[in-house]
């Protein structure tokens, strides 16, 4: 195939960014297509009518550098287990390091065990979130805390594909608060422990991500007695 063919093939599959990118690096290019190919479908896809009980999700948690994505703060690993209702596909999981482009600071090298040495042969950001989307797929994004996962994965997927995150999100955090309006406090590792779950690794990506989801299966648990059945019904609650 030609350089001018493969440029109009990428143009086509994810726009004038990811053909240019082609000139000068044909890889990142493919990446970039799949990438914004993906957000493309998932604006396609209404969910509202599906059931709580079959709702396809994957929860996920990412370890990064600091708060501040926009300030040069990085994603340093990214976790996410498979959900299909309430149920937690234990064999369905993603795990990355990401190789950061500045070194790690040492509080977050103390807090994660994510080392510079081991960080630096990790793949890089776009192969991480390739692989991410496509593990995800069509399916819901369920976190705790979302402001901060979603701005990190946007300005990823900005800086590396001019593209923003289109996947609809559950926020467990946020659920929690909705669901018991008077409870005190709604961190993770409080809400870990009225809830019963073992806590196992904090602050490791995959970790957080498999604590996240036996959370999510028990808010899911409390939010379906509240007779709300499908996710359209969920938003609603969520609204109120």
């Amino acid at each position: 195939m030609s350089s001018m063919s493969k440029f109009w093939r990428l143009y086509k599959m994810g726009g004038i960014t990811p053909a240019v990118t082609s000139m000068f690096n044909p890889q990142s290019a493919q990446q970039m297509a799949f990438i914004r190919s993906v957000m493309k479908e998932q604006r396609k896809n209404s969910m509202y009518d599906i059931p709580l009980q079959k709702l396809e999700t994957v929860v996920f948690d990412l370890e990064t550098t600091g708060f501040s994505p926009y300030n040069g703060d990085e994603i340093i690993s990214v976790g996410a287990v498979a959900m299909v209702g309430d149920d937690v596909r234990e064999s369905e999981i993603y795990y990355s390091l990401v190789k950061p482009e500045k070194t790690i600071p040492d509080t977050v090298v103390r807090l994660t065990g994510i080392g510079n040495e081991e960080a630096a042969g990790a793949p890089e950001l776009i192969v991480v979130l390739k692989q991410f989307l496509e593990f995800v797929s069509h399916r819901v994004l369920v976190v705790h805390g979302s402001g901060h996962d979603k701005h990190f994965l946007n300005s990823a997927l900005w800086k590396t594909s001019k593209v923003n995150l289109s996947h609809r999100f559950i926020d467990c955090l946020i659920l929690a608060q909705r669901l018991e309006p008077k409870r005190g406090s709604y961190d993770l590792d409080t809400l870990l422990g009225d809830y019963g779950i073992e806590v196992n690794g904090r602050h490791h990506a995959l970790s957080d991500a498999e604590m996240t989801a036996q959370l999510w299966r028990c808010l899911l648990g409390e939010t379906i007695r509240r007779d709300v059945r499908t996710l359209g019904e969920l938003y609603d609650f969520l609204s109120r």
